[in-house]
């Protein structure tokens, strides 16, 4: 990574390289301004893995919505940093929705509906889904089944998981990730 700061204008011309489909771009990006922006995102998230995961979320929003930066109207580490600090806000917000709830004990209670390693074990035994599930940690396979089957959020798998919202979002974009490469 680059220590120093970027000369003027080379962010900005990254950002353009982006909004054309250059992935170097985007990895030059990252390598220049990651560790900073996890510095920052750890300041207002106050854990790292999150931290990470917000500096995730925020280079795949500059990857999408590169087009529509315009130098104009501010610099391009000024817009990237302004939606690190917003998507690490609203994760905040996101997580201390999850910790309102009056009694935790309601996502404690066996669900009416089907569990599950239920929901798996109906799946046909030579089915590639099936295979692919298996290969999963058995929590990050009853998240996705959970998500999947049952239409529960993020928040509500949190919640009923009992874990921090950011590890059931990991959970679940690198589980989705296992399962798209296992299918092939």
């Amino acid at each position: 990574m680059n220590e120093g700061r970027p000369a003027s204008g080379e962010i900005e011309a990254l950002i353009g390289a982006c909004a054309e489909g250059d992935r170097s771009a985007l990895k030059a990006l990252y390598d220049r301004e990651a560790g900073r922006m996890i510095a920052v995102a750890q300041r207002i998230v106050k854990r790292r893995a999150l931290a990470e995961e917000v500096v995730q979320d925020v280079f795949l929003q500059v990857w999408r919505k590169a087009e529509t930066f315009d130098p104009r109207l501010g610099s391009g580490l000024t817009w990237i940093y302004a939606i690190l600090r917003n998507r690490a806000l609203n994760i905040l917000r996101s997580e201390s929705r999850t910790d309102l709830v009056d009694d935790p004990e309601t996502y404690d209670r066996p669900s009416e509906d089907e569990d599950p390693e239920a929901a798996v074990a109906r799946l046909s035994e030579a089915g590639a889904l099936r295979r692919c599930l298996d290969r999963l940690e058995p929590r990050r396979r009853a998240a996705i089944v959970l998500a999947y089957t049952q239409g529960l959020s993020h928040g509500e798998l949190a919640g009923r998981l009992g874990l921090p919202l950011g590890t059931v979002k990991s959970w679940i974009r690198r589980s989705l990730a296992s399962l798209r490469e296992c299918l092939g």
